[in-house]
């Protein structure tokens, strides 16, 4: 298969789509508690305003799955990125605490749908023997937009972060119109029989995504304030060469786990992202953050890349909504959980040993993961 077999119309349209998609959503975590404390919310508001909107996140998903399954993809994506488009231009009109944290709770739900679908639509147009290559390149558009987001929200300012997620969005929907959708819904009997919310093939990525996702939790949340505390400067380049390692790498790792099986990125990021926090807890100066940024970034970029494809590959084409929910309702949870848990073993032991001790989830990720080899080989 040849290069252009890989790229259809499709892939790359859903592949620019996921980039706007992203930036647009990436552009408001950061932007949102500086505007809320400029409105005068205390810090407690603060703090749960991720944890609703995670919330809200985890709870839609797995319905999303369904009805993606159920009624087909493209009507219930559009919905998404509308509901997205309205979530956005609603924070313009009602600059009030309580009512910011209603929106964010609706974003997050609209988010879910949008982002389930997305990742569902892309599942549909990757040749399933290039599936870890072409989902790698998929990814990279989430990956690049996360990266880029943040920076970005904090240099312009929650109005202007509106206007232009607000075009980005639209943006969306334009293209998402132009997609030709492969699937159809799903006939009467399929429609009325019960399914349950989680795909049974996706549990183990996503329990491994999940336990691996918890160390970018705590990196988003205190990476900055952990900077700063050691005076240095300029710790948002952290970001900027974490998405350029994978940008370097992941598509590398995902010809490679094509190739060689899901061992080859799930072991890679097992030892490379302990290694990259045990040496962030120890770092003193803007070099040696940004070493930590290639090492976490090179690392996550081949776990995920494994994981991703672990979900999908082996569920039947009338599941594959749901095994996507499932897979990123380990993803979302990891970072929910992660920014959580980092913030109360931090207040305990400081920023430094907070990262130490965070390397622990990326090895228990591994110990799950040759259980259940383990496990399979006594089947067999």
């Amino acid at each position: 298969m040849n290069k252009t077999d890989l790229w259809t119309k499709n892939l790359v349209i859903i592949t620019f789509v996921n980039f706007f998609m992203f930036f647009a959503f990436q552009l408001f975590p950061s932007a949102l508690p500086p505007y809320l404390k400029s409105l005068g919310a205390p810090d407690s508001i603060l703090g749960w305003l991720q944890g609703i909107m995670t919330a809200a996140i985890l709870l839609v998903r797995p319905f999303a799955g369904i009805m993606l399954d159920k009624y087909g993809r493209k009507w219930i994506f559009i919905f998404g990125v509308t509901g997205m488009l309205l979530s956005t231009v609603a924070y313009w009109f009602f600059p009030v605490i309580g009512m910011i944290i209603v929106i964010r709770c609706a974003h997050g739900m609209v988010w879910g749908i949008a982002n389930t679908a997305c990742s569902t639509i892309a599942s549909d147009n990757i040749p399933k023997k290039h599936f870890s290559e072409g989902m790698g390149y998929f990814s990279l558009a989430s990956s690049i937009a996360m990266a880029l987001a943040p920076a970005i929200a904090l240099s312009l300012g929650m109005q202007k972060n509106i206007i232009l997620a607000s075009a980005f969005l639209t943006i969306t929907i334009f293209l998402a119109l132009l997609i030709n959708y492969k699937d159809r819904p799903a006939a009467e009997d399929v429609r009325t029989k019960k399914t349950s919310l989680y795909a049974r093939e996706a549990l183990l990525p996503s329990a491994i995504m999940f336990l691996i996702m918890i160390t970018w939790g705590a990196i988003i949340t205190f990476l900055a304030l952990y900077g700063a505390q050691k005076s240095i400067m300029g710790v948002g380049a952290f970001f900027t060469v974490y998405a350029i390692s994978m940008l370097i790498t992941r598509p590398f790792f995902g010809k490679l786990v094509d190739r060689m099986g899901f061992g080859t990125g799930i072991w890679s990021g097992v030892l490379l992202i302990p290694a990259a926090l045990l040496l962030l807890s120890v770092s003193n100066s803007l070099i040696f953050f940004l070493i930590c940024a290639a090492i976490y970034g090179i690392g996550v970029g081949a776990a995920q890349s494994s994981l991703q494809t672990m979900a999908i590959i082996k569920v039947p084409k009338d599941r594959m909504g749901s095994a996507n929910a499932t897979f990123f309702t380990g993803f979302d949870g990891g970072i929910g959980i992660g920014a959580v848990l980092a913030g109360t073993i931090s207040s305990y032991t400081g920023y430094g040993s907070m990262f130490a001790l965070m390397a622990i989830f990326p090895i228990l990720a591994g110990i799950l993961y040759l259980i259940a080899l383990k496990a399979q080989k006594l089947k067999k």
